[in-house]
């Protein structure tokens, strides 16, 4: 379902006609702010919200957020930098998409249809390794722990294929920005509460103890795993997308090839050669965001911000921040062309970088904090709800659930694995040398995009 830029005036809005898989395309100038804006209170806009929350709150707990726990425990940064690899899930979920594309839930997919039997089962999933993380200590036995990590992290991975399938097949391919960025803003806003609200909620068990105190990390991991009830209660009162009708397979060969080849070929025929140029974009745009991410938390322990700082200033500025970042970047998105602010968030997004290695030199400095924390949380959000709408535009309807899980997994694929070595950077160069170079990571990217923007979009017959 692709969104074609016209000298930066007009969009190609390819909209699936509800009685055959043919598309229209009708040619329509911009809308105006109050049009873009109004897009917003659209139910569809709403329940993206609360799955995005639900998306968006694993994350964390498997990388960002453990690997705070895991420093306070005393796990050293070499272990805490390859333990981030428990994220390859994500981006290897390509591998299984077809199945979840495809394959329907025993009773499961009889009564909730395809999309949401899926999302459920995955959100099952996760709450159940987030549970059992909660009664884990790193200290006592950390090799539980992470199988519990990849559980979560697998579970998460299988939402985000099942809910991107969904989102793409619930609106039309000019409402996919407004989808994009309230999706992104649940993301978000669940991502500061399994990062602060864990925070806040161990703060809070911990009370006046000193040092490592395991009870209070077991009650915030028990929290979070409540937590995705927002996600399940969603898809249980949420419509399930008209169904698309998927061509009879006589036997395990024309499966494959429809369920695993041609998702992947049918991308590669509509761009050809320039289909390597869209994949480098993809796989590099959120490279500096990403490996700065593994060493955020062991840097605020390192630094001496306490749980109860790194909480206030994330719950406090960062939800400001983040839901202006989100909103200012799905009307521009909207109001300017995906383009432009694609540009615009990678640029940011490598400058905020420059602001922690700024923030290494200024010792335990709260207000410096605050400060970077808004800068980065406006920057991100402006810079994702940008790209989802990239990504969706480059989707194809028939293949939603694994093409763009394809696409998400090349955003993270090089990320992650770069990431895993992070924390032996730390240790050799220090902090404020890392965040420099994942700055200068952020650079090339400015280049791709400017050569993509020249990529005429496929037709997403």
């Amino acid at each position: 379902m692709p969104i074609a830029l016209k000298n930066q005036t007009m969009t190609e809005s390819t909209q699936t006609n509800s009685s055959s898989s043919s598309a229209d395309v009708v040619i329509k100038s911009k809308r105006s702010w109050a049009q873009a804006i109004k897009v917003y209170a659209q139910p569809a806009s709403l329940r993206m919200l609360a799955l995005g929350f639900s998306a968006g709150l694993p994350l964390l707990l498997v990388i960002g957020t453990l690997s705070f726990w895991l420093r306070e425990a005393g796990i050293d940064r070499s272990t805490i930098g390859f333990l981030s690899w428990v994220g390859l899930a994500y981006a290897f979920k390509w591998v299984w998409s077809p199945l979840v594309d495809r394959l329907p839930l025993p009773i499961a997919t009889r009564l909730l249809g395809r999309r949401r039997s899926w999302l459920l089962f995955s959100q099952l999933l996760v709450a159940a390794g987030l549970l059992a993380m909660s009664f884990m200590d790193p200290q006592q036995a950390l090799q539980p722990l992470v199988i519990c990590a990849v559980l979560v992290a697998f579970g998460s991975a299988t939402q985000d294929i099942a809910l991107d399938a969904y989102r793409i097949e619930s609106a039309k391919v000019d409402d996919q920005a407004a989808l994009a960025a309230t999706y992104q803003t649940g993301y978000r806003l669940a991502m500061i509460w399994a990062g602060a609200g864990v925070l806040w909620v161990a703060a809070k068990v911990q009370g006046e103890a000193q040092g490592y105190v395991v009870q209070a990390w077991h009650v915030a991991y028990t929290v979070m795993a409540a937590s995705m009830l927002v996600g399940m209660i969603t898809v249980l009162f949420s419509p399930e997308p008209e169904a698309r009708p998927m061509p009879a397979a006589r036997n395990a060969a024309e499966w494959i090839q429809g369920a695993l080849i041609s998702p992947f070929a049918d991308f590669i025929k509509r761009y050809r050669w320039q289909a390597l140029l869209l994949l480098a974009l993809i796989g590099l745009y959120r490279v500096s965001d990403v490996v700065m991410g593994n060493m955020a938390n062991p840097f605020y322990v390192d630094m001496g911000y306490t749980k109860e700082e790194v909480a206030a200033v994330t719950k406090m500025f960062g939800v400001i921040m983040t839901l202006l970042g989100g909103f200012v970047g799905g009307v521009m998105a909207v109001r300017w062309g995906v383009m432009r602010v694609l540009m615009l968030g990678a640029i940011l997004s490598a400058g905020t970088n420059l602001l922690f290695a700024w923030l290494a030199t200024r010792g335990h400095d709260v207000s410096a904090l605050i400060w970077v924390v808004s800068a980065d949380n406006l920057a991100g959000g402006i810079a994702s709800a940008a790209f989802i709408a990239y990504l969706s535009g480059l989707t194809n309807v028939q293949y939603s659930a694994t093409q763009y899980a394809l696409f998400s997994s090349m955003m993270l694929l090089a990320p992650k694995w770069l990431g895993g070595y992070s924390g032996m950077f730390v240790d050799a160069y220090g902090y404020e040398a890392f965040f420099q170079t994942t700055a200068l990571m952020g650079f090339p990217v400015l280049l791709l995009i400017a050569l993509a923007s020249r990529v005429k979009m496929g037709s997403s017959h």
